[in-house]
């Protein structure tokens, strides 16, 4: 089950250019585009003519082309063009989903489109920082539901043992982290310090570190399936912990953004921002490239578990002392899922 009346990221807005993509979200055949005004618009791919994908037209002048008998629906899934006639029925048009373009983002809302407000919008303003904030931003397909990828967000005890060649470290120390879980209704917040820790190699490669860190972690999740991340790191001893400083020589900043494709496939929205040698482009592509050695790390035991998933389901599986912010996240999703459902039976 999803929750439907939520915004998701649909896309990258550099993914949507001159051409149509085809995106299946929630099980659902999605087509966006940009409209010669740059206006995005998301549409059922599927022309109501003869049922062709419009992902395989063009956009023209007044919107999207079928490629099939040339039909074109705008942004609204109007039918505004039909070759051959001057009239166009009422029934001429496809569902539309409300868009909305911020941040390098394209969000959908995929549920009833009167209930989408747009200040239910994540706001990532380190997008929009380029100077402060260099970053790249990539989509990874995982073969596996999208509430697996939160989940492993959510426990980074995980990282001494799936990223031990890049952002991991002993598994200890991250066991041994000090941590404090904040809830909130619609999601949590934590923060985790690793103190006297011995620095991962994409730290060693990115900063340069020569003896042991500091190490700090603070994740805010949003649901159903955004997170932001910032993570730093002090030399060791320096005092930070205690004063909650955050301020650290070397810093950067995360997006994940998890959107379902299916009930066991999904889209990996993320990026990865510098804050910590802002004007040398070089340490902003070893950086995501670090970060995505790291996230493919995560793809691949994650797709492993689905699979496990598939055959035997999650019927006798525990909860261990590490799944507090895990099991809270879940809870606020099933939380969301009932009240939706309640919703749609009392209309």
């Amino acid at each position: 089950m999803f929750i439907r009346n939520a915004w998701y990221t649909a896309a990258w807005a550099d993914e949507v250019a001159d051409k149509p993509l085809a995106r299946r979200i929630m099980n659902e055949p999605i087509v966006l585009f940009r409209g010669q005004d740059g206006k995005v618009g998301a549409l059922e791919d599927r022309c109501c003519h003869r049922g062709t994908p419009l992902n395989v037209g063009k956009v023209t002048e007044l919107g999207l082309e079928c490629g099939y008998h040339g039909l074109v629906f705008d942004q609204a899934g109007r039918c505004v063009r039909i070759p051959g006639q001057d009239q166009i029925p009422e029934r001429a048009k496809v569902r539309h989903y409300p868009v909305v373009e911020k941040n390098a983002f394209i969000w959908i809302w995929m549920g009833e489109a009167a209930r989408a407000d747009t200040s239910q919008i994540i706001d990532y303003p380190w997008h929009d920082d380029h100077a402060q904030w260099p970053h790249k931003h990539a989509r990874y397909d995982i073969k596996g539901n999208y509430m697996l990828m939160v989940d492993n967000l959510m426990d980074l005890t995980h990282l001494g043992y799936v990223h031990g060649s890049t952002i991991g470290g002993n598994p200890m120390q991250h066991v041994d982290a000090k941590m404090k879980v904040t809830r909130k209704d619609n999601g949590l917040h934590f923060m985790r310090w690793m103190l006297n820790s011995v620095p991962p190699p994409t730290y060693i490669k990115a900063a340069g570190f020569k003896g042991r860190i500091d190490r700090w972690q603070e994740f805010e999740f949003m649901a159903p399936s955004s997170i932001l991340q910032g993570t730093g790191a002090f030399d060791a001893g320096s005092g930070a912990y205690d004063t909650g400083n955050q301020d650290s020589p070397f810093k950067f900043r995360l997006f994940h953004g998890l959107t379902p494709e299916t009930e066991t496939t999904c889209f990996y929205f993320w990026s990865a921002a510098n804050g910590y040698r802002q004007d040398d482009p070089a340490a902003t592509d070893q950086l995501f490239s670090e970060i995505g050695k790291a996230f493919l790390e995560d793809k691949a035991i994650v797709e492993q578990q689905q699979i496990g998933l598939n055959e035997r389901g999650e019927a006798g599986l525990v909860d261990i002392a590490t799944d507090g912010a895990r099991v809270h996240m879940r809870r606020v999703v099933e939380q969301r899922l009932a009240a939706e459902a309640r919703s749609i039976a009392a209309e």
